[in-house]
């Protein structure tokens, strides 16, 4: 991914790159800067850093949930210590800062590190939160802005920062309602995908007690017994294979998946609203596609 001469720092580098991800956003600032025919060489190494920090957080994030797996593979921490996968997000954090220094785009740096401050403070928001069950969904989109929709929409907007500035606006807007769309479908599939599918555990958010939109649509309808079963999961540090099975059942019946696709949809028509005075092309097309892509992937 980055190498820095240091064995231990390039080592846990390469194991990163080895991480096949889907480059959502780095592909959505070179598209954004495609946009109107007016491509900027910028573009490409501002899309690298963006990637930098998306990984970044996914490493310290795994560090925060001790997750074991992402992508198929052990997490950093997981294959080295929580200490190691501390100091590589740091390390990501501030090779990206310098490369950034280096195109020496005053505005791009504040960009980028707007979003990567609403990043944080998400998490924060997440950690800290001592009634999980008492969140609403106010408060969920709120963490989907910070988590994933800043990134996004601060992606959009560099593509046309270094392309075609006067189309900042609708294609910032386009990302975060992108990214919305992106989270939910995202926290969708967490009930419904395969780990193998997803390269990670299914019902990794329950195990992890985080409450999400199918979980916060389904809780009102919930009877007596139902709710004991939410509760009980939410109360055992570790739960079991079979409890998170059965609310994975409970939320599907009381209708919490359907909710979350049709705010997902939500999400995907809005993003593609935006596109819709913008010059006509092959790269407005891909957004166009992009945005029925996050409600219909299955990974």
């Amino acid at each position: 991914m980055v190498a820095d001469g240091y064995a231990a720092v390039d080592e846990v580098s390469d194991y990163l790159a080895g991480m096949e991800g889907k480059l959502v956003r780095p592909t959505l600032l070179l598209l954004a800067n495609e946009v109107g025919d007016s491509p900027d060489e910028r573009a490409v190494d501002l899309a690298a850093v963006v990637e930098l920090v998306h990984v970044a957080t996914l490493v310290h994030d795994d560090a925060v949930d001790h997750s074991v797996r992402r992508r198929g593979m052990p997490t950093v921490n997981a294959r080295w210590t929580h200490q190691v996968a501390i100091i590589m997000g740091d390390f990501l954090y501030s090779r990206a800062l310098t490369e950034m220094a280096r195109l020496g785009d005053v505005e791009a740096v504040e960009i980028l590190g707007d979003a990567a401050n609403r990043m944080t403070v998400g998490e924060m928001r997440q950690l800290m939160s001592h009634d999980a069950l008492d969140a609403g969904e106010d408060d969920y989109e709120l963490l989907c802005e910070c988590k994933t929709a800043s990134l996004m929409a601060a992606a959009c907007e560099l593509g046309a920062l270094v392309g075609r500035p006067e189309l900042r606006e609708p294609l910032r807007s386009y990302g975060y309602a992108l990214g919305m769309a992106f989270q939910v479908t995202d926290d969708l599939l967490d009930y419904t995908a395969s780990s193998r599918v997803m390269g990670k555990p299914s019902g990794q958010d329950l195990r992890e007690h985080k409450v999400t939109l199918p979980l916060i649509a389904a809780l009102p309808s919930l009877d007596r017994d139902e709710r004991s079963r939410v509760d009980a999961l939410f109360a055992h540090p570790e739960p079991g294979e079979e409890l998170v099975a059965e609310v994975v059942v409970i939320v599907e019946r009381r209708g919490g998946l359907d909710y979350a696709r049709d705010r997902a949809r939500f999400w995907a028509e809005r993003a593609a609203g935006w596109l819709e005075d913008l010059p006509s092309g092959p790269a407005t097309e891909a957004l166009t596609q992009a945005a029925d892509f996050v409600v219909t992937r299955r990974s």
